[in-house]
């Protein structure tokens, strides 16, 4: 049971450490966004429709995923360590 608190701890803080990582490299959304849809309805809808393939759109997945499973490690960690 002590080898797997650790190696429980241990995937953790990895994931800790990532989800740290790739929220810092995120850039802000534009304040103009309005601009953008009026000046070019067209390029921006194309944007939103292939959202995900850009490195935004992939940084904004894995922060999703990322966040999902810290919250779930949190919960299993207190669960573990309590009992």
């Amino acid at each position: 049971m002590t080898a797997f608190k650790y190696i429980l701890l241990t995937v953790y803080i990895i994931v800790c450490i990532a989800l740290i990582i790739i929220t810092t490299f995120q850039s802000k959304d534009s304040s103009n966004s309005a601009e953008d849809t009026y000046e070019n309805p067209r390029a921006n809808k194309y944007f939103e429709k292939n959202r995900g393939r850009t490195k935004t759109g992939k940084a904004q997945k894995n922060t999703i995923i990322l966040g999902t499973i810290f919250a779930i490690l949190s919960v299993v960690t207190v669960i573990v360590f309590v009992i």
